[in-house]
């Protein structure tokens, strides 16, 4: 399972939040290894310098062999808020993906 980050250029700190954000990823979505052949994580500041409600932006992309792609966006005042969201919203959709395809 690969995981990509992939951040715009106001997120600082981008190296430390990739190795934080890969370690809790492949930790909670550890059950779909077999089934997901890549993640792509995007983190952004949709402000920019400016202070703004929910400006942070993480959108989580999975790629299930076989599937077509699963992505879900989350928006929160923080990068870590964001992406947690976002990673509980890939880990429910890929569950109803997953389940709808083995009930068939």
């Amino acid at each position: 399972m690969k995981i990509q980050f992939n951040t715009d250029k106001n997120i600082e700190g981008h190296e430390r939040l990739e190795t934080y954000f890969t370690a809790e990823l492949e930790k909670s979505l550890a059950r779909f290894e077999d089934k997901i052949t890549r993640f792509e994580v995007h983190l952004g500041d949709e402000n920019s310098a400016k202070s703004g409600v929910d400006d942070k932006r993480c959108v989580i992309e999975a790629r299930p062999a076989g599937l077509q792609p699963i992505a879900v966006t989350a928006h929160a005042d923080s990068i870590e808020k964001a992406f947690f969201l976002a990673a509980d919203k890939i880990k429910s959709a890929m569950t109803t993906v997953f389940e709808k395809q083995k009930a068939h």
